[in-house]
């Protein structure tokens, strides 16, 4: 992965999570969760993330900015059988949409992917809307077997990904926008 393509991102570079095996219980509107990541306050380097591409240490960048309140992405979390079926219909919807920056990321499994919906600054309050709106979207047109991020159901320290590990197809600004 080149640091190019990671940039299309807008990685939060301040702090970075690192998986570290221990199970942690958190508990979140009469629900449980489990997390094995822990933050760390401090720059996420090159080297931290040519670490986590050899595979010596599992990184994830953080969603929210919480200095800010503001998210930089949507994010469509695909673990399902066919990503370029899934990917076919979400440029369809989103370009549709008006939606001309998106960027599909391979992870480490087979089959998933990370489509980051790149909105630029946008208000939490507003962003947990529009990812509500897109999943409901493009669940009329396929079954849905993704997550989106940010999301209100879920506590505030699971809202990051991990650092995806190869770039799947990008849209940038399409010059055939413009007609639309």
């Amino acid at each position: 992965m080149q640091s190019v393509e990671l940039t299309l991102i807008k990685i939060i570079g301040d702090h970075f999570y690192e998986n570290t095996g221990k199970l942690r219980k958190v508990e979140f509107n009469g629900k449980n969760f489990f997390d094995r990541y822990e933050r760390i306050d401090s720059q996420l380097t090159m080297s931290i993330q040519k670490e986590h591409f050899e595979g010596k240490r599992v990184i994830a960048h953080d969603l929210i900015n919480d200095k800010e309140r503001i998210v930089e992405n949507i994010v469509f979390d695909y673990n399902g059988y066919d990503p370029d079926r899934f990917w076919h219909r979400a440029q369809l919807m989103l370009r549709e949409m008006g939606f001309v920056n998106f960027t599909a990321y391979r992870t480490k499994t087979n089959g998933h992917l990370h489509l980051y919906v790149h909105k630029g600054h946008t208000v939490l309050s507003e962003a947990y809307q529009l990812a509500n709106k897109l999943s409901m979207t493009l669940s009329q047109k396929m079954p849905c077997s993704w997550r989106m991020f940010p999301n209100v159901d879920m506590p505030r320290e699971f809202q990051i990904l991990n650092l995806p590990y190869d770039l799947f197809q990008k849209e940038r600004g399409a010059s055939w926008s413009k007609f639309m």
